[in-house]
């Protein structure tokens, strides 16, 4: 018996001992069969042998001398070099077979013109402000370098007050009200982390802050982690993690001067002060270098615990005595970025797109985040036009993008998508993106529909440094962390569908990379995939330092994660344009449908119980007598008293969608036994149903108070940034205590759910005759 299979053997082994008497604990059935999602046997042995083929032509030797020649200088938007990467991208994929071009359009890109942060109280000290080059990385020391700042914060000169509100997000704010702390006319230091970064100065914001500082903690992701660089990998004092904080989960993303639509050349623009995205107070970042003088010169309170960082003194909230002197002055000014399109045309099907991309611009470098996706991408692209040009033809067009302008908020995906959405909704069947990659684990999300060949395909690449197939190595782990968090839901979830072999749930995806238009705003079913975990690329995320350099020592150093990122994705997309029938499996969608509804039950109960806790702690006056009478708290906020919710017409519709992926899989599952012998006259049909099941969870109207996000399903949340909310209507108005309006939501997410059972039943209905 190979390693492989032993492994395997074990983990199922382990799996099911563990977990069969656990109450309740169905294990998922394997896929026995053999069956390659939407292939007949004979062309399931055709694309293996395809697979064979491309695997054979990766070279991490060339993703290697790629990613050295696109990190050579700095990539951010409207950098000379960031162009010359989009050049060669062309270059590189016109010279392998593809029919490519570049698209342009300009976009507002503001850069820093005068950054300030000085402590003007009760001693002085000036921020630095600039990461000095580090000895033995190269590009360290090159020019042309931005400086940190924060894309899309408001211009502001303000003097004020410091408080420390930890990583500033809503909970922070709770606990400082109790402190008796006010940030109102204050200027606020977060440190990054727990919430996305354009959160924070929304918070401070709306709670009457003047401006907002950013900074980062050693805790986090310095050398309380490991050693800095460059002994280590991880933040070195002056490093400092830039970032958009245009406030798009809240609006939409894209061009904030240009809303729904693409800022192609001539397009109108709104005016910079009606751009919604745009920030309402200035934001910095800083090094934890620079933010030790600010902090140390705080008093009040002593932080409560948890709000401690690493470095070497005693965390106080504030206000006072610290007093800062903040100023942030832009160049606001319009840009042109360069998507990078290509195209492998498609046989009979080729009016259907299998879409895949990776950004290419950068905050400066970009080894880790993005080009080492990049690299990867354009291994997929090589291999796939030395197939094509041996003779190999796809049923479906496969469309490739290098996109530009991720980093300041998704604009080369943005705007491409918005000005040929209607096409994209005709035409595209599936969107697989990557971003970072480095050393670790698979990381996979995205659209349940395609889980299944998500696991096959992970079941056959091997995990370049255990030797056991990527997907085993996640069914290892599941069942380790579980063990170790014993009462963690969401490990023995995961422990239990290892046992028996059974397929690893994906996560679900909110935003944060170029899949959001497509998922969010178009309806297309989505994947993203990465390697993370084993290294440390949190360190030195949007830094100077994020090198090539940094890269070859502690990200991916042989690029062997790159070729296993080229397998994945290349085999996804291969599968994808190759099958006869596509190959989404509903009755996933079916089951987790069923989850998603319960948790947002056992949601909705849990924040009763709670709030009957605390009315019972504030009868008893708990909250005072457990208080230390010398240092004041006072008790937290009344929790909101959540009526019940009827979620009956969503349980009926997520049970009706269950009934009916249930029924197309039987349909499905018949076909098989007969070879897929589908007439042509119907396979077209078949396809184009299956292409756009996930535009049926679109409503015309979109999300309440952010139309641009049109998924009912999926979105990400008002103040959880990229992280996701599903039935994201329902959990909007529950957050803001509507509950009118979430009972309204649940009836209307009911009927989007009941839209896509309706073309479910059409769909088995084609492949029942």
């Amino acid at each position: 018996m190979s390693k492989f299979s032993i492994l395997r053997q074990s983990l199922v082994t382990l799996a099911l001992g563990a977990f069969a008497c656990a109450a309740g604990a169905t294990a998922p059935t394997p896929d026995t069969t053999g069956h390659m999602q939407g292939f007949t046997a004979a062309g399931a042995v055709q694309q293996r042998q395809l697979e064979k083929r491309f695997d054979a032509l990766l070279s991490a030797d060339e993703m290697r001398d790629w990613l050295k020649r696109l990190t050579a200088g700095p990539n951010q938007v409207g950098a000379p070099h960031n162009k010359a990467n989009a050049q060669f991208i062309l270059k590189k994929f016109k010279q392998w077979g593809w029919d490519a071009h570049i698209e342009k359009f300009d976009v507002l890109y503001p850069t820093p013109k005068r950054l300030l942060v000085e402590l003007v109280a009760p001693t002085h000290y000036k921020a630095k402000l600039h990461e000095p080059p580090v000895k033995g990385d190269r590009t360290s020391a090159l020019k042309g370098v931005l400086p940190p700042y924060n894309a899309y914060s408001a211009d502001g000169d303000v003097t004020a007050g410091l408080v420390y509100v930890n990583y500033g997000m809503p909970d922070d704010y709770k606990q400082l009200a109790r402190l008796g702390v006010s940030v109102k006319g204050k200027i606020v230091i977060a440190r990054y982390g727990h919430g996305w970064r354009g959160l924070k100065p929304r918070l401070a914001y709306q709670h009457g802050a003047v401006g907002c500082i950013i900074y980062s903690d050693p805790r986090d992701d310095g050398y309380f982690r490991g050693d800095p660089y460059p002994k280590g990998g991880w933040k070195p004092a002056q490093g400092v993690q830039r970032g958009s904080v245009a406030d798009q989960e809240e609006y939409y993303q894209g061009d904030p001067t240009t809303p729904g639509y693409g800022s192609v050349p001539g397009a109108e623009h709104l005016a910079v002060e009606d751009a919604k995205p745009i920030q309402n107070i200035p934001v910095l970042p800083i090094s934890y270098a620079d933010a030790t003088p600010l902090l140390k010169a705080l008093g009040g309170p002593v932080a409560p615990e948890n709000w401690r960082g690493a470095l070497p003194f005693t965390y106080h909230v504030g206000p006072g005595p610290a007093k800062v002197h903040l100023v942030v002055k832009s160049n606001w000014d319009y840009v042109t970025i360069y998507d990078v399109i290509a195209k492998l045309h498609g046989t009979s099907d080729a009016d259907q797109w299998v879409m895949r991309g990776n950004h290419h611009d950068a905050w400066v470098f970009g080894a880790y985040d993005p080009l080492a996706g990049t690299v990867a991408m354009m291994g997929e692209a090589k291999a796939m036009g030395t197939l094509y040009k041996q003779g190999w033809r796809p049923r479906r067009t496969i469309v490739y993008a290098s996109w530009d302008g991720e980093e300041p908020g998704l604009l080369g995906s943005t705007e491409w998508a918005e000005t040929h959405a209607d096409e994209i909704k005709r035409k595209a069947v599936l969107y697989v993106n990557s971003d970072t990659n480095a050393r670790g684990f698979l990381r996979v999300g995205g659209s349940h529909s395609v889980q299944h060949m998500v696991n096959q395909v992970g079941d056959g690449v091997t995990d370049p440094e255990t030797g056991v197939s990527v997907i085993d190595r996640l069914r290892a782990r599941a069942m380790v962390r579980a063990a170790q968090h014993p009462g963690s839901d969401w490990w023995s979830k995961r422990a239990k569908q290892a046992a028996g072999d059974g397929d690893i749930t994906i996560n679900t995806l909110g935003s944060g990379s170029d899949f959001t238009p497509f998922l969010d705003h178009l309806g297309i079913a989505s994947l993203s995939l990465g390697f993370r975990g084993e290294n440390a690329g949190a360190g030195i995320y949007h830094s100077r330092y994020d090198s090539f350099d940094h890269y070859i020592r502690f990200g991916d150093p042989g690029l062997v994660y790159g070729v296993a990122l080229a397998k994945m994705a290349g085999h996804v997309v291969m599968r994808t344009a190759n099958a006869k029938v596509l190959p989404m499996r509903f009755s996933d969608v079916g089951r987790i449908m069923q989850r998603y509804v319960t948790d947002l039950r056992n949601k909705i109960k849990s924040e009763r119980k709670a709030y009957q806790r605390q009315q019972k702690l504030f009868a008893a006056n708990a909250y005072k007598l457990v208080a230390d009478p010398r240092h004041p708290l006072a008790p937290p906020a009344t929790l909101p008293d959540v009526p019940k919710i009827d979620l009956t017409p969503l349980d009926q519709a997520a049970q009706r969608l269950l009934h009916s992926a249930q029924a197309y899989q039987k349909a499905y599952d018949a076909r098989v036994a007969q070879g897929l012998a589908i007439p042509e006259s119907q396979l077209h049909k078949v396809n184009t149903l299956i292409g756009t099941m996930h535009q049926r969870l679109l409503t015309a109207d979109g999300l309440p108070t952010r139309p641009w996000y049109k998924n009912q399903l999926v979105a990400p949340g008002i103040y959880t940034g990229y992280g996701v909310k599903v039935f994201p209507a329902v959990r909007q108005a529950l957050g803001a205590g509507k509950w009118d309006a979430a009972a309204h939501n649940v009836a209307m997410v009911a009927h989007t759910l009941d839209a896509y059972s309706k073309q479910l039943d059409a769909l088995t209905a084609l492949l029942a005759r």
